[in-house]
């Protein structure tokens, strides 16, 4: 079974992205659930997700502390909370930011897991110039659709497809797409 903690701010999509990353696993084939977890629900509140994605029926429903990857929609939180806890040594994290690890006082996590599964994209700005809003999520999910192997660009796409249409799908699906992108090059980099 393969987990995933999302963290951000509440209006940022957080749910909507666990909800988004399910529905791609389960047009895979695999069994996937997606759930949130509020403290107050409030924009701008800290606000916590969940996915898993296995090849066998789910039965757990406890929130994820020891996840395999990491999506992290707002950098502030970087230094509020302990984001990187229970974090397996083989993890991904997916860092919305244009800033390096380094730059953001995490060159300790740059030790601790391996460089080519950390990724940061500036998920923010691909949303505001694909959807003309600030959420990031859908980027972050192309991303890591991109760093994990996990799950395929084409089913992102599905299930941006399945929760919007018109405009706001393809907007969104060209925003996960140029992320997805981003990502894969700068892993490449990463490799050389």
């Amino acid at each position: 079974m393969f987990q995933v903690r999302i963290h951000g701010r509440g209006g940022q999509g957080v749910v909507t992205g666990a909800e988004m990353l399910s529905i791609a696993a389960f047009l895979e084939g695999r069994f996937a659930q997606a759930f949130p977890s509020f403290g107050s629900e409030r924009t701008g509140a800290p606000v916590v997700a969940f996915c898993r994605i296995a090849d066998k029926e789910i039965r757990l429903r406890e929130p994820v502390v020891e996840p395999d990857a990491l999506i992290i929609q707002d950098p502030t939180l970087l230094h509020q909370i302990d984001v990187f806890s229970g974090l397996s040594e083989s993890g991904y994290v997916v860092l919305n930011t244009n800033r390096s690890f380094e730059e953001l006082g995490l060159g300790a996590i740059t030790q601790k897991y391996r460089r080519e599964r950390l990724i940061t994209v500036s998920a923010t700005e691909l949303a505001i110039k694909h959807v003309g809003r600030a959420v990031p999520n859908v980027p972050l999910l192309g991303a890591f659709a991109a760093v994990s192997g996990l799950i395929s660009i084409d089913s992102v796409a599905a299930a941006i497809r399945e929760k919007f249409s018109g405009k706001v799908a393809e907007g969104n699906v060209a925003a996960a797409t140029e992320a997805y992108n981003t990502a894969k090059a700068a892993m490449e980099l990463a490799h050389a």
